[in-house]
């Protein structure tokens, strides 16, 4: 089974991690959230793996246009996960979910190598 990269594909830390992946000649399958979206199950299985406040991306320009009263939305699970679906590219990249069903986020070659190589 390969491992599973989630993120938008036009992102400079996306291709990062392609070449990385590619490199290393590891099979895996990306889902594009600009062509499906992620959906409440995934994003609630993704934080059963982790903090909320890790898997929201809150560098980009996204998040810095948003009202203060959406940057409050985003402390909790329950009103979060509407908008980040709506709102993808809030969404901490790359997500990369490996065969054990373990998770990694953004570009970290060391954290990523050493999943892969387990």
């Amino acid at each position: 089974m390969a491992i599973k990269v989630y993120g938008i594909k036009n992102c400079n830390t996306m291709k990062k991690a392609f070449d990385f992946l590619q490199e290393k000649g590891v099979d895996y399958e990306f889902i594009d959230y600009k062509k499906q979206k992620p959906t409440a199950d995934l994003l609630d299985g993704f934080l059963e793996k982790t903090e909320l406040g890790k898997l929201v991306n809150k560098q980009g320009t996204t998040f810095r246009k948003m009202s203060d009263d959406q940057k409050v939305a985003l402390e909790k699970k329950e009103t979060a996960i509407p908008i980040l679906i709506e709102n993808s590219s809030m969404i901490k990249r790359p997500v990369i979910v490996y065969t054990d069903g373990s998770l990694t986020l953004g570009f970290d070659q060391d954290q990523i190598n050493s999943k892969i190589s387990q």
